[in-house]
């Protein structure tokens, strides 16, 4: 399989990603108690597109240098348009946390804790999916067309409304089974993941959040990397771009936390997206879009989701006054 990446490219994306990780982690915090307040959130999110943005030019400064014009604005379009795509596909993610810790009572301050390690751990997760996608890509060529079939099926569930069928937390497999072979307390145990009582180890509801939060975010990987499978087949790319989005999900579930309803068109859009791009994907043999007209299909669906989403949250707020 063709690719920009080598080896050090790869060890500086891996130093960016590891530097960002240190500042998100010491610099992205409150005070005790404190919950993060949605403009601290507004700024580091805007903090990380930016971050996302310059790894871009930088990317494509180098390219211009040693591979040419052309393949610098292909790859990077390429890059654009994945990074358009996971930041998309995230905030359904995020939606899901938000039912994860409203389920539990989980307070502001521990969900903090909660998404450090949740976002390690999905860029751990995510790397090793990544790989492996790329190599059954690179074997097995006709997997291709099993991803775009199941995106254009996810897309569909997204319009018929059906994203959401699992939406009892206390229905989830994973969450039986935790019950079922472990000691859990009845309830938190302050920011503890295990407490000892009279010599037992006990796990914390705690655990059990962490567990789903990333059970959630697996499952979510599910729809995510085969779609941007679907932009570009160079690993690096869909390494950079996934990994980007999902360095600034912290500061964005705080500053969508209480946007949560507002989002009203949000399934709608990245229903159409998956479709668009599932089916792109079965056509891969009869005709190849350019990257240009999939970058701008995704960036014109979100915008209209956006506006009709702010139209329908005002016409709400009106009738209900």
């Amino acid at each position: 399989m063709e690719s920009i990446g080598n080896i050090w490219l790869y060890l500086a994306f891996f130093a960016i990603v590891m530097v960002m990780l240190a500042i998100d982690f010491l610099g992205f915090k409150q005070k005790e108690g404190q919950t993060v307040q949605v403009r601290t959130a507004a700024y580091w999110s805007i903090a990380w597109v930016s971050v996302a943005m310059l790894f871009g030019g930088g990317l494509w400064l180098y390219l211009k240098q040693t591979a040419g014009l052309d393949v610098a604005n292909t790859k990077v379009m390429e890059y654009l348009a994945g990074y358009l795509l996971e930041k998309s596909l995230a905030i359904d993610n995020v939606f899901v946390w938000l039912m994860i810790f409203a389920a539990f009572a989980i307070p502001p301050a521990l969900q903090r804790k909660i998404l450090l390690y949740g976002v390690l751990g999905a860029i751990v997760l995510r790397t090793i999916f990544i790989f492996i996608g790329a190599w059954f890509v690179q074997e097995f060529s006709w997997i291709l067309y099993l991803f775009g079939a199941f995106l254009v099926y996810t897309g569909f569930k997204f319009l018929r409304g059906q994203d959401n069928e699992d939406s009892n937390i206390e229905d989830m497999a994973i969450l039986k089974w935790l019950r079922k072979h472990m000691r859990i307390t009845p309830q938190l145990e302050g920011s503890r993941f295990f407490v000892r009582k009279e010599g037992l180890l006990w796990a914390t509801p705690l655990f059990l959040v962490l567990i789903l939060v990333e059970a959630s975010d697996v499952i979510f990987a599910v729809d995510s990397i085969p779609a941007i499978f679907a932009v570009t087949s160079d690993p690096f790319i869909v390494l950079t771009a996934n990994l980007m989005a999902i360095l600034g999900l912290r500061a964005m579930f705080f500053l969508l936390a209480g946007a949560a309803t507002k989002m009203h068109y949000l399934p709608y859009g990245l229903g159409i997206i998956l479709v668009f791009i599932g089916f792109k994907m079965l056509m891969l043999d009869v005709f190849h879009m350019p990257i240009w007209i999939s970058l701008s299909f995704i960036v014109i669906v979100l915008a209209i989701t956006a506006w009709l989403s702010i139209r329908h949250s005002r016409k709400h707020h009106e009738t209900t006054l």
